[in-house]
C-alpha cells in the first residue's frame, strides 16, 4: 500500500497496488523555499503575461490596476481569511487562493443582491470591510492573518498550473478577444449572446429584482446571479461593464478552476500527477474528431469554448468545485465539522441562482452515493442525507421560485443533439433510424475512449464503492445522459455534461494511476502509448480521408470508416502486446493512447474551425468579421450618451429588433440598445425571454419567432415609420416611454420623428430623442 499524503485535514488515504514491499529509499526533498518561490515566479510570468495581452487587446493599465486591485482586497483577501478560519487542512498558497476567490464571490453576490434592492449598490463593500474588522478585532480570529501548513509540494507543479492558465489566455486571445473588439463597430458584431449578457449587467446594476431590459414588463427567469457579480465587480472597480465581460472578469475565475481542478485532482487520486492528469482533462481534452475539413462539432464545449460566451457557466464551474471538495469531506469523515456544512450550504444557495445545470448533477451523484451505501451498509449515512435533502430544496426552490416554473426550451427531446451533429456532418437534415443510432454509438465511443482511464478502477472494484468515485461517477452519467435525452435550441442540454468534465477527469486519471502501478508499466512504455495515441489522430483522418460535410451523393456511412479503423488498430495493438509483456500491461497501454487521443482531436479541430469566419448558427465562439456584415455607425457613443443623462428607471422605445446583419429574415437576438445604455426597452429583440422559448418547439428557430404581442409591436413600430401625436401619446402615456432611441440605417424610420420628439443627440447612425412629459 502506497501511503498518500493528506489534503485539506483529511485522514490518509491509500492507493491499492500490485507492488510488494520495498525497503525504504533514502531522497532528497528540495527545501521549503524552493518550491514557494517556484510558485512565485510561475505567478509572476503568468500575470505579466496576462497583463501584455490585455494591452494589446485594448484594456488600459488604468482599468486592470483597478480590477486587480477589487479582486485582491475585495473578493480573495476577505474570502481567504474566512476559509482558514471553517475549512481547515494544508493547502498550497495557490489554492487557499482560489478557494477564497470562490468563497469571497459567493458572499459577494448575496450581499449585492440586498444592497441594490434597498436602492445602495456600495454597500456591498460592507462585507469585506466588516471581516477585516473582525479579524483584526476578534482574538482567535487574528492568527488566521498569517497562513498555515503547507504541504510538501514539488518544484514543477506551480509551473503546470501556471502553464494551463497561460494556454487558456493565449486561447482566450485568438478565438475571442480578436474576434470580439470593445469597440464600435467591431463591438457590433460580437458573438449573439454577448449583448444579452451586458445587458443583463446593466439591469443588475440598477434592478433588484431584475427583469428583462430588452421586453419592458418581461420577467427574468434565469440563472442571473453572475450579473450581479459583475454589477457589484463595475460599482466597486469604476471599470466598464463591457470591458468586465469582454476581457477581465473571466480570467481569475478561470485560473481559479485550473487550481481548484487540480486540487480535486490530488484529493481523488492522492498524486500530484493525478492532480495534473485532471487539470489537463478538464481543460483540454474532448471528444475526438478524426475527419478532415474544419468541422469541430464532437467537440464544442468544455473550458475554452465556453469560458466567455457563458460567464453563467464560467461561475458556476468555480463556485460547484469547492462544494465537489467540501463535500467529500463530509462524505468520507464521520466526524461533525460546523465549518464545513457552512461552505457547503453558502456554496448551495449561491449555485441555485448561478447555474441551473450544478445542481441536478450533485443530485445525481448523492443519490448514486446513497445507493452504494445500502448495498454496503444496508442505509445510507446521516450526513449523505442532509446534503442530498438540501440539494433538494435548493433545486425546488431555484426551478419554483426563481425561475418561476419556465423551461426556457429545455425540452424532453431523445438524441435531439445527435439530429443536429449528424445534419451539420451531412448537409442533410432528417436522419434515418439507422444513421441516427449509428451516428450515437460513435458518440458513446468517442466518450468512452476519452473517459476510458476510468476502466482502471475496475481492477480494484471496492474502489468503485468510495463516495469521491460514485459522487463523480454519477455525476458524469448524468450530464451524459441530459445530453442524449434532452433538446434546447440551443443545445444547452450539453452544459450538463460540461460541468461534469473536471470531476469524470479527476476518476479516469485515478484510474489510469491504478492501472499503470498494477501493471508495473515504465515511464518509457507510457510515453510510447502516449505517442501511438498523438500518431493516431494524424495517421487515421489522412488514411481515411472523411472530409466534412459530406459532398453530395456520399453516403453517411463513410461517418463511421475513421472510428471503426481507430478501435480495431487498438485491438490489433493491445493483442501485439499482450502476447509480449502480458494483458495487463496491454490494457493499460491502450487506455492511455485513448486517453491521449482526447486531447490533441480536439484541440486540431477546435484551431481548425476557427479558420473559417462562421455565421452565428454555428456553435463555435468565431463570428463573421465586421467588413463582411452591414453594421451602422455610432451606438456605442449612442448608448453611452443616453445613459449618462436619463435615469435607470426612463423606459426606451427602439425601431430596431434584428441582429446586425441578419435582417431578411430577421434574427431577433438583439438587445444591444439595452447593453449600452442600461436601461429598459419597450420591445427590442425577444429572443431571449422566457416567454418566447415557451412558444419554441423542436424544429423551429427560437430566434425566428415573431413577437407575441401584437398591439405592442404595431404601436412600437408605428411610431417610428409613421410617427403622429396619437403615436408618440400611445408610447407616453400608455407604456411611460420616455426616450427614443432611433437607427436611422434600418428598420425603415421617418424623417418627421422630431416633429413629435425632442432632438437631443446623434452619433453616426443613431440618434435620440426625448418625448416631452406633456401630451403631445
Amino acid at each position: 500500500m502506497d501511503k498518500i499524503l493528506p489534503v485539506n485535514g483529511s485522514a490518509p488515504s491509500t492507493v491499492e497496488t500490485a507492488h510488494p514491499a520495498r525497503p525504504a529509499r533514502a531522497t532528497r526533498r528540495p527545501a521549503r523555499w524552493r518550491p514557494a518561490l517556484s510558485g512565485r515566479l510561475a505567478a509572476a510570468s503568468v500575470t505579466a503575461f496576462t497583463a501584455a495581452v490585455l494591452i494589446r487587446y485594448g484594456v488600459s493599465v488604468t482599468d486592470m490596476a483597478l480590477f486587480a486591485v477589487y479582486v485582491a482586497l475585495g473578493v480573495v483577501l476577505p474570502g481567504v481569511l474566512v476559509i482558514r478560519a471553517l475549512y481547515h487542512g494544508p493547502r498550497t498558497a495557490a489554492e487557499e487562493i482560489a478557494l477564497g476567490l470562490a468563497f469571497g464571490y459567493a458572499v459577494e453576490i448575496l450581499v449585492y443582491i440586498g444592497a441594490r434592492a434597498i436602492g445602495m449598490p456600495l454597500l456591498v463593500a460592507v462585507w469585506p470591510l466588516t471581516t477585516y474588522a473582525l479579524f483584526l478585532v476578534v482574538p482567535s480570529l487574528r492568527g488566521h492573518w498569517r497562513a498555515g501548513s503547507r504541504p510538501a509540494t514539488p518544484l514543477w507543479w506551480s509551473w503546470c498550473l501556471a502553464l494551463v492558465i497561460a494556454v487558456l489566455v493565449a486561447g482566450s486571445a485568438l478565438k475571442f478577444f480578436g474576434t470580439h473588439a470593445i469597440t464600435w463597430p467591431g463591438l457590433g458584431a460580437s458573438y449573439p449572446d454577448m449583448p444579452f449578457h451586458l445587458a443583463l449587467i446593466g439591469e443588475l446594476k440598477h434592478h433588484v429584482p431584475p427583469s428583462v431590459p430588452m421586453v419592458v414588463g418581461e420577467p427574468l427567469a434565469y440563472h442571473w446571479f453572475v450579473y450581479a457579480h459583475l454589477a457589484a465587480a463595475s460599482w466597486l472597480s469604476g471599470v466598464e461593464p463591457l470591458v468586465l465581460l469582454y476581457r477581465l472578469a473571466m480570467l481569475p475565475m478561470l485560473a481559479g478552476l485550473v487550481v481548484l481542478a487540480g486540487m480535486t485532482g490530488r484529493r481523488v487520486t492522492g498524486s500530484w500527477i493525478g492532480g495534473a492528469v485532471t487539470v489537463v482533462g478538464t481543460v483540454f481534452v474532448g471528444a475526438p474528431t478524426l475527419y478532415l475539413g474544419t468541422n469541430g462539432v464532437f467537440t464544442w464545449g468544455g473550458v475554452p469554448d465556453t469560458a466567455w460566451i457563458s460567464p453563467t457557466q464560467t461561475l458556476g464551474a468555480l463556485l460547484f468545485a469547492p462544494l465537489v471538495l467540501v463535500l467529500l469531506d463530509l462524505l468520507e469523515r464521520r466526524r461533525p465539522d460546523t465549518g464545513k456544512w457552512l461552505l457547503a450550504g453558502l456554496f448551495l444557495v449561491v449555485l441555485t441562482g448561478a447555474k441551473a445545470t450544478y445542481l441536478p448533477l450533485l443530485g445525481a451523484g448523492l443519490v448514486l452515493v446513497a445507493a452504494v451505501e445500502v448495498l454496503r451498509r444496508r442505509r445510507p449515512s446521516t450526513n449523505v442525507l442532509i446534503m442530498l435533502g438540501m440539494t433538494t430544496a435548493c433545486i425546488l426552490f431555484a426551478q419554483f421560485v426563481l425561475f418561476g416554473r419556465e423551461r426556457q426550451g429545455l425540452v424532453a427531446d431523445p438524441l435531439s443533439f445527435m439530429r443536429m451533429t449528424w445534419s451539420k456532418l451531412t448537409g442533410l437534415t432528417t436522419p434515418s433510424a439507422g444513421s441516427l443510432l449509428g451516428l450515437t454509438l460513435v458518440y458513446l465511443l468517442c466518450w468512452a475512449m476519452t473517459w476510458s482511464g476510468i476502466l482502471g478502477l475496475l481492477s480494484r472494484p471496492r474502489l468503485l464503492l468510495r463516495p469521491r468515485v460514485s459522487l463523480m461517477l454519477g455525476m458524469g452519467a448524468a450530464g451524459l445522459g441530459a445530453v442524449l435525452l434532452l433538446g434546447h435550441p440551443g443545445q444547452s442540454q450539453l452544459f450538463f455534461f460540461w460541468g461534469a468534465y473536471p470531476y469524470l477527469a479527476a476518476v479516469a486519471a485515478y484510474g489510469i494511476l491504478i492501472l499503470l502501478r498494477r501493471a508495473r508499466v515504465s515511464p518509457k512504455a507510457v510515453m510510447c502509448s502516449i505517442g501511438a495515441g498523438l500518431l493516431a489522430v494524424y495517421l487515421i483522418p489522412i488514411l481515411c480521408g472523411v472530409t466534412i460535410p459530406l459532398s453530395a451523393g456520399q453516403g453517411d456511412g463513410i461517418l463511421y470508416r475513421p472510428y471503426l479503423t481507430l478501435v480495431a488498430l487498438a485491438v490489433l495493438a493491445g493483442l501485439l502486446v499482450a502476447i509480449l509483456r502480458g494483458r495487463a500491461r496491454a490494457l493499460a497501454l491502450v487506455i492511455v493512447a485513448f486517453t491521449t487521443i482526447g486531447l490533441p482531436a480536439y484541440w486540431h479541430a477546435r484551431v481548425l474551425s476557427a479558420v473559417d469566419n462562421v455565421t452565428g448558427d454555428d456553435p463555435n465562439p468565431v463570428v463573421r468579421p465586421v467588413e463582411n456584415r452591414v453594421i451602422p455607425q455610432g451606438a456605442l457613443a449612442a448608448g453611452r450618451w443616453l445613459r449618462d443623462h436619463s435615469g435607470p428607471d426612463d423606459l426606451v422605445a427602439t425601431n430596431t429588433h434584428c441582429r446586425l446583419g441578419y435582417e431578411n429574415p430577421c434574427d431577433t437576438r438583439y438587445p444591444w440598445v439595452a447593453a449600452l445604455s442600461e436601461r429598459h426597452v419597450l420591445v427590442e429583440g425577444w429572443a431571449y425571454t422566457a416567454t418566447n422559448l415557451s412558444h419554441w418547439r423542436p424544429g423551429l428557430l427560437p430566434e425566428g419567432l415573431p413577437f407575441w404581442d401584437t398591439e405592442l409591436i404595431k404601436l412600437n413600430d408605428t411610431a417610428f415609420q409613421s410617427p403622429s401625436q396619437t403615436a408618440m401619446r400611445g408610447l407616453r402615456e400608455r407604456y411611460g416611454v420616455r426616450w427614443l432611441f432611433v437607427d436611422e440605417l434600418r428598420g425603415n424610420p421617418s424623417p418627421r420623428i422630431g416633429e413629435f420628439a425632442e432632438f437631443r443627440f446623434r452619433s453616426g447612425d443613431y440618434a435620440v430623442y426625448q418625448l416631452p412629459d406633456d401630451s403631445l
